[in-house]
């Protein structure tokens, strides 16, 4: 029988609650709805109350419940579902001796987070986050769920808003951190703009294990502001970028297929490895990763044959063939979340894209990006006709400013919501076209692509 993750009796001293039955538990869940049978759920308070769904839980098999009033169920009792689900994640890393890592950046923190959690697989006993699972919930939930056998551990840490990671990167205490990058993102939520971005992301520093590892973006323009910030926080900088500076500094990029070819001197030593991924900015997260596995004490090889082999996740530049009658076109999914910095990005990995047809690129609204938002939609324009786009084609309020720029010949179509937009991009698709669909979360760009995938992967064509 498996180890149980925490029992009745552990539970209720790691959240100072009292114990009604003994259980154990194998996981730990916040959703009566995708717990596996034998887990603890949390019954949260928000929007709906997760003590209203107690009953459903232990129907779809909870082993008990750590709540804040008393159920007629096996449960653990605290003043504060909340706060004993933090409770539990301290206790889960306080009883542990996991190396703990954690990731942030304004882009590819994701991606990188993930990448990272591959190579630690390769190395041992490893424990991540599963999906975004960055914020105020996700992360006391994902240390509430890591195992005493641990080895290494890798924590996504997000935000929207200042003072947001630090109370997060203090329960995690890692004794190493990536910021991936730092760009234009969330900028309603700070008045100086990127300063504020900066600042926030350097909250990262405030968790950080006494003489731990920071790796940072060698290339960003808020570099010097972070490394300073990480030194006074007595961490050892070690940067990823083009500079001949650069711990990690990359040489080269090139496209083969579907696979990429990566060129670097890590430590002033030539290395050339392979990857799954094709966007340009995987130059850099792939020396990323290679630096946060190097501080997570990962070997060289298990490192590399976790980039070799990690594939593109959903809607982060997973590649999917389209069947259409006389010939395939290819779509390039970039519909999970979008700004500035990473359609930039993305435009330039369209443009470096060897094509027998057109260059497509699918757009939806960049959001929470503050008073400047119909100029910095506009702005891309500029990028649109460096990466030689043939056809482009958008969906929302804010990239109707982006539209007006356009040039005649490179306008698509324009919907005001996605769904509406879908249908355009369906009839226009060609054989040997390659089509990039990118947008935030809100505005819905990845309803274009799934259209896309439901129309033409089956070989559904017209």
């Amino acid at each position: 029988m498996t180890e149980p993750l925490w029992t009745a009796s552990g539970i209720a001293r790691a959240t100072g609650g009292v114990a009604a039955g003994d259980f154990d538990v194998h996981g730990v869940d916040i959703d009566s709805r995708g717990l596996a049978v034998g887990d603890l759920f949390v019954a949260l308070a928000g929007a709906r109350d997760g003590h209203d769904f107690v009953e459903q839980a232990m129907v779809n098999g909870a082993a008990g419940a750590l709540v804040s009033r008393p159920i007629n169920a096996p449960h653990v009792l605290v003043p504060d579902s909340f706060k004993g689900l933090e409770a539990l994640g301290v206790a889960a890393r306080d009883r542990s001796s996991a190396l703990r890592c954690a990731v942030t950046g304004s882009v590819g923190k994701t991606s990188v987070t993930q990448a990272v959690a591959a190579g630690l697989t390769l190395a041992g006993r490893s424990h991540t986050s599963i999906k975004s699972f960055n914020n105020h919930i996700g992360v006391p939930l994902t240390l509430a769920r890591m195992p005493l056998a641990t080895q290494r551990a890798v924590f996504e840490i997000g935000m929207n808003h200042a003072d947001e990671i630090t109370p997060l990167v203090r329960m995690v205490q890692p004794q190493a951190v990536a910021i991936t990058t730092v760009g234009p993102v969330h900028l309603e939520n700070f008045p100086d703009g990127e300063a504020g971005v900066a600042r926030a992301k350097a909250e990262i520093f405030d968790g950080l294990a006494p003489g731990g590892t920071a790796v940072l973006n060698g290339d960003n323009p808020w570099f010097g502001f972070l490394k300073a910030r990480a030194g006074a926080a007595g961490g050892r900088v070690l940067a990823f970028g083009s500079d001949e500076d650069c711990a990690a500094r990359l040489t080269g990029f090139e496209v083969m297929g579907g696979r990429a070819r990566v060129s670097c001197l890590l430590h002033g030593q030539p290395l050339v490895f392979d990857l799954q991924q094709t966007g340009l900015h995987w130059g850099l997260n792939s020396l990323c990763a290679l630096l946060m596995l190097e501080a997570m004490d990962v070997d060289r090889g298990a490192a590399l044959a976790a980039l070799r082999d990690f594939e593109p996740l959903a809607g982060r530049g997973a590649e999917t063939r389209l069947v259409l009658e006389g010939g395939a076109a290819t779509l390039i999914d970039e519909s999970y979340n979008a700004n500035p910095l990473s359609m930039n990005a993305a435009l330039r990995t369209l443009g470096a894209r060897a094509v027998n047809g057109r260059r497509l690129a699918i757009l939806t609204d960049m959001l929470e990006l503050g008073p400047d938002s119909l100029a910095m939609h506009a702005a891309l324009a500029q990028p649109l006709e460096a990466a030689e786009v043939d056809q482009v084609f958008l969906a929302g309020p804010q990239m109707k400013s982006l539209w007006d720029a356009l040039p005649a010949t490179r306008r698509g179509g324009y919907a005001e919501a996605a769904a509406d937009l879908a249908p355009q991009v369906i009839d226009a698709l060609a054989p040997g076209d390659v089509v990039m669909v990118k947008g935030s979360n809100g505005s819905r760009a990845g309803l274009i692509a799934a259209a896309l995938v439901q129309r033409f992967r089956a070989g559904g064509g017209v």
